[in-house]
């Protein structure tokens, strides 16, 4: 069971996501402002070349120039390319005005990293005006239902625009993914009209929708049971929202007068536990998370729990446990970038692939793209998740102020 907690208090606006009563994802954002860059595009003056980087800095208004690879620069499809890349100077030069879409935040001190391969997110699917290919989601696991939804985006597209066709889209008639594109496609128009104008460099000239409507999009789907708000505005904002597309989620909607919503639910203690340095699991067992520049590591313990059959299953029983909980910790903390653990040895080869098969499974729940490498030679497992934004460490947490945030401080000087 999914369910989807809007707590809408005077200025802040928090969004909780629950499977089977457990806390998966977590937002929090101010009302009157967006919060997040990705998906904005920009009207910026390229600053700076570097060749040796193959790669530009372009102006676009942020406190930090944003960065642009040389392969968000050439065609998005990969046929179109030249078989080898040009010099980066060849394509971009310094106080060039470009329009650029910004694909992913700025993390610790580096800017914003941007396209021009521009994406407009609907809900059904995301429309790429410039790609030229279909692409469908690989959480769609029916041939046959991908195959369909390939037909219909290749039908209702026009020569050179490109569509990936969104989870949400599973079972939808051609109708509704029409409209959906349709609306895309005008609001393209209206960014193209926009970038033809004249005005001032740097300028925004679109944002993604606001934070609620923004995941009310993303994650209010059929396998959602409930969405809970405790806010009539937010309730109609909603429910306008989801009306014209899919009408039968409307049922699910449901307003609670409960000024506490996420407390009520227990939210705030879920979220309190998991962002923590060691956290508990089901069975008495534990994991420690540490955070580097460079990765994130978990470490597996057996801690309180003992097992009943023998050393080997109590470790293969706690590892299964670990990685389920570390899936769904990557998505309530946003962990990005390369992730370690350090389950407890295991012998078994049968019993090391589980573990990892388990890990996989829960990892595909994940919106953001998650890839389990496997094993190292030393015992260790090895994944990635994209990182779009800063994690939660960084967003709802602060360092302490005493130790800077490495959890030690220098020991009292004994007396003289």
């Amino acid at each position: 069971m999914k369910r989807i907690l809007v707590q809408c208090d005077e200025d802040i606006t928090q969004v909780a996501v629950l499977e089977h009563g457990k806390l998966v994802e977590f937002y929090k954002g101010d009302r009157e402002q967006n919060g997040q860059l990705a998906g904005n595009i920009y009207i910026g003056r390229v600053v700076r070349v570097l060749q040796g980087m193959q790669a530009a800095f372009v102006d676009v208004g942020l406190d930090k120039n944003v960065f642009l690879y040389i392969d968000d620069l050439l065609p998005a499809h990969l046929e179109k390319q030249p078989k080898e890349k040009p010099p980066i100077h060849d394509l971009v030069k310094v106080g060039q005005t470009i329009m650029v879409q910004v694909v992913k935040e700025p993390v610790g001190g580096k800017g914003a990293r941007v396209t021009t391969h521009f994406s407009i997110p609907g809900r059904f699917g995301v429309f790429m005006p410039l790609a030229d290919y279909i692409g469908v989601s690989r959480k769609i696991e029916s041939a046959a239902e991908r195959e369909r939804l390939k037909k219909i985006a290749e039908r209702q597209l026009k020569p050179g625009e490109g569509f990936i066709v969104r989870t949400a889209a599973m079972g939808e008639a051609e109708e509704a993914l029409a409209a959906d594109l349709s609306e895309l496609r005008l609001r393209w128009r209206l960014i193209e009209q926009a970038g033809l104008q004249t005005g001032a460099v740097p300028r925004r000239i679109y944002t993604d929708l606001e934070m609620l409507p923004r995941l009310v999009r993303d994650l209010f789907r059929d396998d959602v049971t409930e969405l809970v708000v405790n806010s009539q505005s937010a309730y109609q904002q909603i429910e306008a929202y989801v009306m014209p597309g899919t009408p039968m989620l409307t049922k699910r909607i449901r307003y609670e007068a409960e000024p506490y919503l996420l407390n009520r639910h227990g939210v705030m203690d879920q979220l309190e536990q998991g962002l923590k340095r060691k956290v508990w699991l089901d069975n008495g067992s534990y994991l420690i998370i540490d955070r580097t520049e460079a990765l994130t590591v978990f470490d597996v313990n057996t801690g309180k729990y003992t097992g009943s059959v023998d050393l080997e299953r109590t470790a293969f029983d706690t590892n299964m446990a670990a990685a389920r909980e570390i899936a769904r910790l990557l998505r309530l903390r946003d962990i990005g970038g390369l992730i370690v653990i350090d389950f407890i040895d295991m012998a078994s080869e049968d019993y090391r692939q589980q573990v990892q098969d388990e890990l996989a499974r829960e990892a595909s729940k994940d919106r953001t793209k998650t890839v389990v490498v496997g094993w190292t030679k030393l015992g260790l497992v090895e994944l990635t998740r994209k990182k779009v934004r800063e994690s939660k460490e960084t967003t709802v947490l602060e360092a302490c102020a005493h130790c800077g945030g490495n959890g030690w401080i220098a020991k009292a000087k004994p007396l003289k």
